[in-house]
């Protein structure tokens, strides 16, 4: 943010400094009436503390929080940054309806006259084609809160099945993977006990770009001794420092899983003890992986048989050990098997529910961990409960007043909701804090759909590329705006705090959820006086479930710097360990430390099946996707802060100079991507750090930069994640786009 001290006009700092500048002007420097407010990062995982800076209702900076203990001050550039998006011209302080005459396309208009319009559409489909002809599509960067309410509102007020979320998109391989394992869905440890691991490895996560503050955690591990294992295609920043570094060619993760079990039975780096008595099938396992030897494991994944044998004594021999995984190996057509695999090699180690033994995965967006279990997943009700289950019903229904037999039974996945648009199922779109557009893959078909719809209404802060497409657009609240509860990276249940206000006619998302469903005349249950009525409500919802967050309240949460769930009574201490012998486990009922009846994990056989798509003579390059440092998910926001975007202002090709050189591309020069569902032309980027068989590309950019256009809609059977992480491409040097192409 620029901060200007003198008299200037705002054209001024625009021309001096570009239209993504977002600004603050003060013209006689005084600072009275600042205040800081303690609150998170609204971007990843996370979710780092840290002190917004306000001066009357704008956000003008921020201050370390070093209190806080998970980032003790500490920010990654989208922290340090985040505060300038609520400045910007884009921001929208109306609600507006689709008017192709106008500039832009839209329109604005009163805030009452389009909540009166939406509901008129929505009540119109839902007489002539059924409930769940009208759908929801969620976020999970909403608070805790929100989550709760669209679950709610989705089942109660609109009675349709047909709501699911953007962590469709992220961490639900990993979630059915710990429930299939484990029998929940959650970090087992602390970040604490990284730097007490004898060996750390980390699966498919870009931690230095995806999770700076994370790196923090590896790296004390390393100065304490720590051996550093790095599994990946590329050679991102944290493999650069690691002892091992272990390049698998895309798609094979299971083979490696698969052959390092292999070894560790082979040369028994087991604990039989633990085996025996906390866990089940084990023997099935053996068996399937007897076949994954050394050189079948090499062939597989492209990584050298000695590197394999080094994995697998570092981590089978290791005293305590941390595993940590994220969507490199959970975005695929098999990521459940993946993330099996994974926690296969944790429980033959014996090294979990103690202290420095531990096993987590990286969740990526802002709420990804209580957004997921809350309600707003297809098959889900808070508590992490099963939709499909009577007893699970049956206590929902009471908190909300309702019979068991009125709720839903369970929908589908976000994409399949695309293809229930394409044969005329689902008629009508509610989206909040969601941008399929640019985030899903194929993304041509996703906008085809869109434009099918009879009618689509966006709830957001930026008219993002989605948003583009609806007939109403509704001006929802950023992070800053509202209050409410996250579940970050660790499973501890931290707060939010409003630090402005919405301006304009923009209202927090929760208002105007119950808005609508006031106008549509189903306002029992939707009468919420602020948040902490909505959490209290929330509370008793989830008790008794998997996800029980009973004795959180507000205040421990402040007192406390987050409370780590499951936590079922107000006296109760919470949970930052996961399976720890003497833990509370209502499944279990004190006869053992996994969430099963029985107190024991399973171990499940995961079978090698290669990508949906694999390479050919046609498409003989894989593309895998992921992100960069200084840009979020589909870029709604860090594509409007000028210093991100001047960081990393626009996506390339990443190519190893190996393939550059057969395919006649030098540095710099724009190259194709092409598969068979679209293109991309994109500024090749030759370097080292890749394998020579593979292509990167970010997928933070919209319209003819998205990568979208060429990734594949193949999903996981399980967890219905989408494969952005492999298909068949081939590349070509390229003309450069026009100015309009490239946009």
């Amino acid at each position: 943010m620029i901060v200007a001290t003198l008299p200037v006009a705002m054209e001024e700092i625009i021309e001096r400094f570009g239209p993504h500048c977002a600004y603050a002007i003060d013209t006689d420097g005084s600072t009275e009436n600042e205040r800081l407010v303690k609150t998170h990062c609204c971007f990843c995982g996370q979710q780092c503390g840290i002190q917004l800076k306000a001066r009357g209702n704008q956000v003008i900076g921020f201050e370390p929080w070093e209190e806080f203990p998970f980032n003790r001050g500490m920010l990654c550039p989208k922290g340090v940054k985040r505060y300038l998006q609520g400045s910007h011209p884009d921001r929208l302080l109306h609600a507006y309806r689709r008017d192709p005459s106008s500039p832009g396309g839209f329109r604005a208009m009163s805030y009452t006259e389009a909540i009166e319009r939406v509901a008129s559409a929505i009540g119109g489909i839902q007489a002539a084609h059924g409930n769940d002809a009208f759908a929801v599509l969620s976020g999970a960067s909403l608070t805790n809160e929100k989550a709760y309410l669209m679950g709610k509102f989705a089942r109660m007020c609109l009675k349709t099945s047909n709501i699911d979320y953007n962590g469709r998109l992220c961490m639900v391989s990993a979630a059915a993977g710990n429930k299939l394992a484990f029998g929940i869905d959650r970090a087992a440890n602390a970040w604490s006990d990284i730097p007490l691991a004898d060996v750390v490895w980390i699966s498919g996560a870009n931690i230095a770009e995806c999770a700076p503050i994370t790196t923090h955690y590896v790296w004390q591990a390393r100065e304490n001794g720590a051996k550093i294992i790095v599994v990946d295609p590329r050679i991102t920043p944290i493999a650069r420092t690691c002892d091992l570094f272990l390049p698998v060619k895309p798609g094979r993760d299971i083979a490696l899983f698969n052959g390092i079990l292999h070894l560790m039975i082979e040369n028994d780096w087991l604990d039989r003890d633990f085996i025996e008595q906390h866990t089940v099938d084990f023997d099935k396992v053996a068996e399937h992986v007897r076949a994954w030897t050394p050189r079948r494991t090499a062939e597989t994944t492209g990584i050298a048989e000695r590197s394999i044998h080094r994995a697998a004594e570092l981590w089978g021999t290791a005293r305590t050990s941390f595993l940590l995984h994220a969507r490199g190996i959970e975005h695929h057509s098999h990521g459940v098997q993946n993330v099996l695999g994974a926690i296969n090699m944790v429980l033959a180690s014996g090294r979990i529910g103690r202290p420095g033994c531990g096993y987590a995965t990286i969740t990526g967006q802002g709420n990804g961990q209580g957004g997921r279990e809350h309600g707003q997943k297809c098959d889900q009700l808070p508590g992490g409960r099963d939709i499909a289950k009577p007893e699970h019903r049956a206590h929902v229904a009471k908190i909300w007043g309702i019979e068991a037999d009125e709720l839903p039974g369970p929908g589908v996945d976000a994409y399949e909701i695309f293809r229930k648009i394409d044969r005329g199922e689902v008629r009508g779109l509610l989206s909040i804090c969601f941008n399929p557009k640019v985030s899903l893959p194929d993304n041509h078909f996703v906008g085809r759909m869109l434009d099918k719809l009879d009618f689509y209404v966006a709830i957001d802060f930026f008219l993002n590329e989605t948003a583009r497409h609806a007939e109403i657009v509704l001006p929802g609240s950023l992070q800053e705006e509202d209050e409410g509860t996250v579940t970050q990276i660790e499973g501890r249940v931290i707060k939010i705090n409003k630090c402005v206000d919405p301006p304009g006619d923009a209202r927090q998302d929760w208002r105007i959820v119950q808005d609508i469903a006031a106008a549509l005349g189903r306002k029992r249950g939707f009468t919420f006086e602020s948040p902490s009525a909505i959490f209290a409500e929330f509370r008793r919802a989830s008790s008794g479930g998997i996800a029980d967050y009973a004795g959180i309240t507000y205040e421990r949460i402040e007192h406390e710097y987050g409370v780590f769930w499951p936590c079922p009574s107000e006296d109760h201490p919470g949970t930052p360990r996961l399976f720890e012998p003497d833990s509370w486990n209502p499944i279990a009922k004190g006869r053992g430390r996994f969430y099963f009846s029985d107190g024991k994990a399973r171990f499940h056989a995961a079978p090698y099946t290669p990508p949906a798509e694999d390479v050919d003579d046609d498409y003989p390059i894989i593309l895998t996707t992921g992100r960069v440092v200084s840009q979020f998910l589909s870029g709604t926001q860090t594509r409007r802060i000028g210093p991100l975007v001047d960081q990393y202002a626009e996506p390339r090709i990443e190519m190893h100079p190996r393939l550059a050189e057969r395919l006649g591309i030098t540095d710099g020069d724009w190259t194709t991507v092409e598969s068979r569902r679209g293109s991309c032309t994109l500024r090749a980027q030759v370097v080292t750090t890749i394998r020579p068989d593979t292509v990167f590309v970010p997928y933070h950019w919209a319209g003819a930069r998205s990568i979208n256009q060429v990734t594949i809609a193949a999903q996981d059977p399980i967890s219905k994640i989408p494969e952005f992480k492999v298909c068949a491409v081939r590349a070509f040097k390229a003309a450069a786009p026009s100015q309009c192409e490239s946009l």
